[in-house]
């Protein structure tokens, strides 16, 4: 059964997200975003009326308006609310679905998993180097593969910020997979904060485990791949007010 403190914590998440994005340079961001980091830590997947989805589960709305050519998308999003400041949903990801690696520009983030197993491989930007990067069919990126780590609900949440661990691979493991996702400030390429897509040029970050991390690498620019999109979702949890 749900918690009788469900509704007033999703509030008090937004409320402290709020709080935490509107001064990300002031004085007290770090003691904002740490009180967040806690409140987001308690969120359940049923304190937002959800329930982990058999390894089938079709990720559908109802009449399933965003199916690309009869399919189901491979991950949905169910928004829960939007200011100048931060954006707040779940994504959900389907049984052996993956969010490709993409980048944050200028973003911070938090996630955290309310149901299944995520496996997160994070990176940071690397300055252009002197040395000329192996031969691609794109445009090259040095950067810096930090971490590939398992999360679960018990998991504290994944924290990201504009220059640390800000692009990241996502792949639901063993099952489906969702997690509350918080992006400050959202999205927005009319200001610079566009997604962009990068392939390993080494091999992918979901594959077997890289040695010696942290360590250099280089990432190719890529479109968003064609078996990857995402579709919507109605949010069926408690109604956030800022």
């Amino acid at each position: 059964m749900p918690r009788d403190n469900m509704a007033s914590l999703i509030q008090r998440v937004a409320r402290q997200a709020r709080i935490t994005f509107r001064s990300p340079a002031g004085p007290a961001f770090g003691e904002n975003l740490h009180r967040l980091q806690q409140l987001l830590d308690e969120v359940r997947a049923e304190d937002l009326h959800l329930a982990p989805r058999g390894p089938a589960a079709a990720a559908a709305a109802p009449g399933g308006g965003f199916l690309r050519a009869g399919a189901v998308p491979p991950v949905s999003y169910m928004h829960i609310c939007e200011t100048e400041s931060f954006s707040m949903g779940v994504f959900l990801l389907r049984s052996g679905a993956c969010i490709p690696l993409h980048d944050h520009p200028g973003m911070n983030g938090l996630l955290k998993v309310l149901y299944g197993t995520l496996r997160i491989a994070c990176m940071d930007t690397l300055p252009p180097a002197a040395a000329a990067p192996p031969p691609a069919a794109g445009p090259c990126h040095r950067a810096l593969f930090r971490s590939r780590q398992q999360y679960t609900p018990a998991s504290p949440p994944c924290l990201l910020s504009p220059h640390t661990d800000n692009l990241h691979q996502i792949d639901a493991v063993d099952g489906p997979a969702a997690f509350l996702d918080i992006l400050a400030p959202p999205y927005d390429p009319q200001h610079g904060r566009d997604c962009h897509y990068y392939r390993l040029l080494e091999g992918s970050p979901a594959g077997a485990e890289p040695p010696g991390l942290p360590r250099e690498v280089w990432l190719m620019e890529t479109p968003q791949a064609a078996d990857f999109w995402c579709g919507g979702e109605p949010y069926p949890g408690p109604r956030v007010s800022l």
